[in-house]
C-alpha cells in the first residue's frame, strides 16, 4: 500500500480539492494573497468614471470651460493648435491625477470611494514606475471611440481571466481588488 497514492490525500499542500484544481491549472500564475475578493468590472468602471468626472470638472472650473473644445469636432478642423493643446493639457492631467494618487493612497479617488485597491500581484505595494505604466495606459480610454472598443475588450479580459486582470493589469504586474480583503500586511499602505 504504501507503493501509490492515496485516494485521500488529493492536495499535497492540504487545502481544499477546487484550490488544488486552480493551482494545478494556473501553476504558471501567481497565487492571489488568502482572501483576498477581486474587483469586478462593474465597480472597476465606476470607479473610472468617478476619477474622470474628478478630472474634468476641475478642469473645466479652472480653463473656464475652455477645455470642453477637445471635444467639438469643428475645433479639430479650424484651430488644430488649440485642440492638440486641450488634448494635452486633458491627458497630462488625468496622466498625473491617477500617478500622484496611485502612489500617495495605492489607489485614486475613485477607487477609493468604491472601495477598491491597487496592489502588485503578489500583494505588496507597487512601485512609482509601475504607477507610471500604469496611469500611462489608462490613457487611452480618454479616446472618442478608440475607448468605447478597448473597453469592451478589457472588460472581456476581466470576465476571461480567474484573476479578474485587464491587459493594462497583466504588463504591470497589478491586481485590483477589495481594499478590506486584502490580508492586514498587505494593506497597511492603503490609505
Amino acid at each position: 500500500m504504501v507503493d501509490h497514492d492515496s485516494p485521500i490525500s488529493l492536495s499535497p499542500s492540504g487545502g481544499s480539492i477546487a484550490r488544488a484544481i486552480v493551482a494545478e491549472k494556473n501553476s504558471e500564475h501567481w497565487n492571489l494573497p488568502e482572501g483576498t475578493i477581486l474587483a469586478s468590472a462593474t465597480r472597476r468602471g465606476t470607479s473610472f468614471a468617478i476619477d474622470v468626472v474628478i478630472v474634468s470638472t476641475i478642469l473645466m472650473l479652472v480653463t473656464n470651460f475652455q477645455l470642453m473644445n477637445v471635444w467639438i469636432l469643428e475645433t479639430w478642423t479650424t484651430s488644430t493648435h488649440h485642440s492638440v493643446a486641450y488634448s494635452f493639457v486633458l491627458l497630462a492631467s488625468h496622466w498625473l491625477y491617477w500617478r500622484l494618487t496611485g502612489i500617495k493612497f495605492s489607489r485614486s479617488l475613485g477607487q477609493r470611494a468604491m472601495g477598491l485597491a491597487v496592489v502588485a500581484e503578489d500583494g505588496s505595494e507597487m512601485t512609482s514606475e509601475m504607477w507610471d505604466r500604469r496611469s500611462f495606459r489608462k490613457l487611452i480610454f480618454l479616446i472618442p471611440v478608440v475607448n468605447i472598443y478597448v473597453g469592451a475588450y478589457e472588460v472581456a479580459r476581466i470576465f476571461q481571466r480567474h484573476t479578474h486582470q485587464t491587459n493594462t493589469d497583466l504588463s504591470v504586474g497589478s491586481i485590483v481588488a477589495h481594499a478590506y480583503s486584502l490580508p492586514p500586511a498587505n494593506r497597511r499602505h492603503i490609505r
